[in-house]
């Protein structure tokens, strides 16, 4: 997700699981070659505007497994977490991952403690049945030096231990400034890796966001084999208009090579999770974009 899904997360502030991580039913319908998903934002006006008509749309096409990308007081899509919880069992999805911005709000220094706020996303959660909880993106002001984004770190891994107590686990979703800014002349992606546990945080990779950073997904597998449990897929072309270099496009359009990413993320990257996300969908609708990339990981044999 890039600078615009940003925005939008911010003010709302998707092979099998192994049984050791992951115990629960969702493994009866794990796939040998992983779970495909899509991230909701990829039609969030759809989402917006008529959230259980998209969604019965989307079962139709074929997909079983979503991440969602709105949270607001405590409600998903406009429902509360028991009644969309309903929805998506009348309808046999699954909300395998989410997004909400973990923000320096969320931790009280002097208690050393989560908020309540918080405490109640990582709940709702649960009720969903979500095996990922994902933060897509962090403020400024937890980057600005290299000791406090090492706090925050940490930070990081204590809402891993959080999660792990409802059987979940944190994640963090990056955009392209991990991959460009530095701090002490470390990439923040870098000093990220390191930092995290991988036991109790994921990274979910965009295989598309980091261009604008300046990296190359096939590299990032490359350089981090088995960290990336779950990822983004997407695929990337040159914009024509807007403050970035690139933006997203139908799977296996753009420059991404979407398909050897994906391939070796299986082989290497120890992936089991693939969310499908598209933010911009050149002359289609957004509904037809979402159906040819679920068409697209199919005929690739995901």
């Amino acid at each position: 997700m890039k600078t615009s899904r940003r925005t939008f997360v911010k003010a709302g502030t998707l092979a099998a699981i192994g049984t050791a991580i992951f115990p629960g039913s969702i493994l009866s319908c794990a796939r040998p070659k992983g779970m495909v998903g899509l991230q909701l934002y990829s039609v969030r006006a759809e989402m917006s505007k008529d959230p259980l008509g998209s969604l019965t749309l989307l079962a139709k096409m074929g997909y079983v497994y979503v991440e969602h990308a709105n949270y607001i007081d405590r409600k998903f899509y406009g429902y509360t977490a028991p009644e969309f919880k309903k929805v998506l069992d009348r309808l046999g999805l699954k909300m395998i991952s989410g997004h909400t911005v973990m923000g320096r709000q969320h931790w009280d220094d002097s208690k050393k403690d989560f908020s309540d706020s918080w405490k109640f996303t990582i709940d709702d959660a649960a009720t969903l049945g979500q095996k990922w909880v994902i933060s897509p993106s962090m403020d400024g002001s937890m980057r600005k030096t290299y000791d406090d984004f090492k706090r925050y770190m940490d930070i990081f891994n204590k809402c891993g231990k959080l999660c792990k107590k409802s059987g979940m686990k944190f994640g963090y979703h990056n955009h392209d400034f991990e991959f460009s800014e530095k701090l002490n002349d470390e990439k923040l992606f870098d000093i990220m890796m390191k930092s995290l546990d991988p036991n109790l945080v994921a990274m979910q990779l965009d295989i598309g966001n980091l261009y604008n950073g300046g990296a190359v997904a096939l590299d990032v597998m490359n350089q981090y084999p088995g960290r990336f449990e779950i990822i983004h897929v997407k695929d990337e072309i040159a914009a024509t208009s807007g403050n970035e270099k690139y933006i997203s496009t139908i799977l296996g359009d753009g420059i991404v090579n979407t398909k050897k990413v994906l391939d070796l993320a299986k082989k290497i990257g120890g992936t089991n999770c693939y969310i499908i996300e598209q933010e911009s969908y050149g002359d289609k609708t957004p509904m037809d974009c979402v159906k040819e990339d679920l068409d697209n990981m199919k005929k690739w044999g995901y």
